[in-house]
């Protein structure tokens, strides 16, 4: 038995998803015809009260569309030094929108609408033009870290007064809506454009959504398409997209309870170093002492079935998610105990 922690991507779609994709009616998406596209987009988009959506095969794909739709090249983009689409979208910003990258040091991933004003040039033809703010919630590198949103809300005013857009890395918002209890009109209200992971958290083999207002979708849609984006029948997906959007929401909780079991036992061992705090299904720890390094641990670890990486040379990510049952939580457990 394979217990894979590496991230929550790796699931596969339940037997209740699977009926749903073999049942969907297709057309061509592309063409706006296929039913299932249509249905998904308008429930995600009237899940966070904002006018439309796009689906995609992926979340970098959400991200550099909405960053290309709202900068100009010789722009500036502001996130924190952790942020996804800096460290993980292969240099997408510059690549795609020909824009520059402000970046923040902000605290587990999340930054403070101080740190966001103070990053915003001053209107000099010296310096490139500060036009968007990114957040990303939860941080993926900041350990699973949740934003409080009376933050996002001050980070919004600052936006506002400085007549910034602000986008949401949402791969894993459901986890923090989920920890925080949390509605997602809140964040739709709040973000100028939303992007949201299918296939993580939630399970889905493939997809995200973009959300924003009708006229920011419309010039997303161009751009999905430039990127090589437009899907046929790709009905087949969104059918999981619903099914996901349905049942695989409150579950998420049980993901948060399992990860926080594991993080106990991980800090009674004398290898466990500092370990970020573990708010959803998130467990990223260093590793100290003489006998493991993070990649001899990792491997040690394998040798047992259970699959991790090494985000660093000191330090071990773990994720969950739910194709990790109760009792695999508890054979990782006893693993850990006996290493």
């Amino acid at each position: 038995m394979i217990i894979d922690y590496r991230s929550d991507t790796v699931t596969k779609p339940t037997h209740g998803m699977l009926d749903a994709m073999m049942k969907a009616s297709v057309g061509d998406d592309v063409f706006g015809e296929d039913p299932g596209i249509n249905q998904l987009e308008q429930m995600a988009a009237e899940m966070f009260g904002m006018e439309a959506a796009l689906f995609c095969p992926s979340g970098t794909m959400t991200n550099q569309i909405a960053i290309k739709v709202h900068t100009r090249p010789g722009d500036e983009v502001i996130c924190d030094k952790l942020s996804h689409i800096y460290q993980y979208e292969g240099g997408g910003i510059a690549f795609n929108s020909g824009a520059s990258v402000k970046l923040i040091e902000g605290m587990r991933g999340l930054v403070t609408a101080d740190e966001v004003e103070a990053g915003i040039n001053p209107d000099d033809v010296h310096k490139a033009k500060t036009s968007l703010v990114s957040l990303e919630n939860t941080s993926n590198r900041g350990g699973g870290s949740c934003y409080d949103f009376s933050e996002i809300k001050k980070i919004k005013n600052v936006c506002v007064n400085h007549n910034l857009t602000l986008h949401l890395d949402g791969a894993r918002l459901f986890n923090a809506l989920v920890a925080k209890n949390e509605s997602p009109k809140l964040y739709g209200e709040t973000f100028d454009s939303i992007s949201i992971c299918l296939s993580k958290s939630l399970g889905c083999p493939v997809g995200s959504l973009l959300l924003g207002t009708k006229d920011f979708i419309k010039q997303s849609r161009r751009i999905r398409k430039v990127f090589g984006g437009g899907m046929r029948q790709a009905g087949y997906l969104a059918a999981a997209g619903i099914y996901a959007l349905t049942h695989n929401i409150n579950r998420l909780s049980e993901d948060h309870k399992h990860a926080k079991l594991v993080a106990q036992t991980l800090l009674k061992k004398d290898f466990t170093g500092h370990m970020l705090p573990v708010e959803t299904n998130i467990i990223i720890f260093e590793v100290v002492g003489h006998h493991y390094t993070a990649k001899s641990l990792a491997e040690k670890l394998r040798t047992n079935d259970i699959y991790c990486i090494a985000i660093s040379p000191t330090q071990i990510r773990m994720v969950f998610h739910l194709d990790i049952t109760p009792e695999m939580v508890q054979r990782t457990i006893q693993v850990i105990q006996a290493v």
